[in-house]
């Protein structure tokens, strides 16, 4: 009877939010012409609809202000998602309200990746990243380093959960760090958060959405994003990377296992957060808690010493 009753409560509380985010949908001027709204599930940050309407289909992202202490600016966002469009690896932006967590995107009637996808298209992601990275610069600059430190300093702030162990890794993190430090890569517009989910097929290209967390970063953050996020094999990696660079090294195969070991570390935190304050039903600490184990067991590994040898190689 419990469960019915704790059923029938989350029920209301997600029609509560739809309602309230219909309301704040309003003010936008192409929801004049809207014929049909469809909530879209899948989004961990924000809430997103699919709205019909009589000059085409649009993708509506409602944000809420809680997302500003995961480092979350809208307002680049908004720029960076411009940007990508006029590379030509995402969507048109068809309209934007500053400071009210409203923006609009075109719908890509496309085929929305699954992890599997990933690993069996992975020269044809290489070419899209190649596009963004091509394109007009990002405003921000996005570090997994600087993030993880804010983010470990707002968990211990607040007295949010962090794993066992997650702190005896910091002198292995300060050691990466130093190690990255040479041979650095010059910056280039990335997503940072290229997850499955935010990669669409339409049968002649590749469309890549979502750009809450971009910013001017090393293309290997964004291949060893990539790979990690889709927990693809360690031998697919290289595939990535020779597509994209068009020859494989030691040394870019270390940098992007290593930006991947510290993208688990980092969003590890995001995770708690999360957790302690999103308003969304979603098992936050499941998902940081399989990054985390993955991460631990590379930071344990064998191979830990030889990428940060490798990394440093001229």
């Amino acid at each position: 009877m419990g469960d019915d009753s704790d059923q029938v409560a989350a029920d209301q509380v997600a029609a509560d939010q739809v309602a309230a985010d219909r309301t704040r949908m309003a003010r936008l001027e192409c929801m004049r012409d809207a014929v049909e709204v469809t909530q879209l599930h899948g989004g961990i940050t924000n809430r997103n609809y699919r709205v019909r309407t009589a000059n085409g289909e649009l993708v509506v992202r409602v944000s809420d202000e809680g997302s500003s202490v995961l480092n979350i600016d809208r307002h680049l966002e908004y720029l960076n998602t411009v940007a990508a469009a006029q590379s030509g690896a995402g969507p048109e932006v068809v309209e934007y309200l500053k400071g009210q967590g409203l923006l609009v995107v075109r719908w890509v009637q496309a085929h929305t990746f699954e992890p599997a996808d990933v690993g069996r298209h992975l020269p044809r992601i290489a070419q899209a990243l190649r596009v963004l990275h091509a394109g007009p610069a990002f405003a921000g600059r996005f570090d997994m380093f600087e993030v993880q430190e804010r983010y470990l300093s707002l968990v211990r702030e607040r007295g949010f959960r962090l794993p066992d162990r997650y702190e005896e890794f910091a002198p292995r993190v300060a050691t990466m760090r130093a190690a990255m430090a040479h041979r650095a890569e010059d910056l280039v517009p990335c997503n940072n958060d290229l997850l499955a989910g935010n990669i669409l097929d339409t049968g002649g290209r590749l469309w890549l959405i979502d750009y809450e967390y971009s910013g001017q970063n090393e293309p290997s953050f964004e291949l060893g994003n990539v790979w990690s996020e889709a927990s693809l094999p360690v031998e697919a990696l290289p595939e990535l990377i020779g597509a994209y660079w068009g020859e494989v090294t030691a040394a870019k195969v270390a940098r992007a296992r290593l930006w991947a070991l510290m993208s688990k570390y980092g969003w590890t935190l995001w995770a708690s957060i999360q957790d302690a304050i999103s308003p969304l039903d979603f098992d936050y600490w499941s998902w940081g808690m399989e990054k985390y184990e993955r991460a631990c067991e590379e930071f344990d590994g064998p191979e830990f010493n030889r990428m940060l040898k490798d990394v440093a190689a001229p």
